[in-house]
């Protein structure tokens, strides 16, 4: 097959189900992995070229509502003849469900089965070996900081969370994000700040204009050693990668048990 990915989360669901080579052109923002970037680039993933698409010939286009703002690509894709996906996940079993998805339209539904029963067993590995004795911390996630996005409880940094024994501070609000400022983050009194800017690197986030939020000043969750600068590609894009930062997560949160984090290999 000749498939296009049109984000990140997609290319890389793609990829663990070694379909790497049956790639021909992915958005500007997929990395991972490395590979993939010397493929035809068809632009960010909200203003994907369609012409560009349409002159690489794909049997499939693989494109997802998880990235706000792709609904306009999205109705382009139906005025074509080309078969397409559209992924909209939210909760972590509906990335699972979407892995399903892509194996059963790349050929490959016994793969797709395989890696998201290694994604699960990978997590409850994770889940039972974090303490349950002890409260559990409870994590800021910032998405975005003007306007200060973050998930809400409709959205699967929630469910890594839980698989680490934590609580994400918004998971009460029933939204896939949620605005709010840094005044409302104070008041109620996280454990962590966990930044993970979409689309940006972790070294191009300014730590220091984070650790001096006036409204932040003094909370133990601002000090230096409460506030992870994370890779995003870990934890913002709905793929089995969503495995990697768990592991790493809960390195951060329960360094004597987890010593180090090990990167999620796939079974293929």
């Amino acid at each position: 097959m000749r498939i296009v990915s049109l984000c990140p989360s997609n290319t890389e669901i793609l990829a663990c189900l070694g379909l790497t080579d049956s790639l021909v052109g992915v958005d500007h923002y997929s990395d991972w992995p490395p590979e993939v970037q010397s493929l035809p680039d068809l632009g960010p993933d909200l203003h994907i070229n369609i012409e560009k698409v349409k002159a690489l010939h794909p049997d499939l286009i693989v494109a997802s509502l998880s990235v706000p703002g792709m609904e306009k690509i999205v109705s382009e894709l139906e005025t074509m003849t080309i078969p397409y996906l559209v992924l909209a996940p939210h909760r972590l079993n509906d990335i699972y469900d979407t892995i399903i998805e892509v194996g059963e339209a790349c050929d490959c539904y016994q793969k797709a089965v395989a890696l998201v029963q290694a994604m699960k067993e990978r997590l409850q590995e994770i889940n039972e070996k974090c303490p349950f004795d002890v409260p559990a911390k409870r994590l800021y996630w910032e998405w975005w900081p003007k306007p200060v996005f973050s998930p809400g409880g409709n959205n699967w940094l929630t469910d890594l969370s839980e698989v680490v024994r934590a609580e994400n501070i918004f998971a009460h609000i029933a939204q896939d994000q949620v605005k709010t400022d840094w005044q409302t983050v104070a008041e109620k009194k996280p454990d962590y700040t966990l930044v993970v800017w979409t689309g940006v690197p972790a070294k191009h986030v300014p730590i220091a204009k984070i650790l001096n939020r006036p409204e932040w000043q003094g909370a133990p969750f601002a000090q230096p050693d409460r506030v992870h600068v994370l890779e995003e590609g870990w934890y913002c894009r709905p793929s089995p990668r969503l495995v990697t930062g768990a592991e790493h997560l809960a390195h951060l949160l329960y360094p004597e048990r987890f010593p180090e984090a090990r990167s999620f290999l796939t079974p293929f």
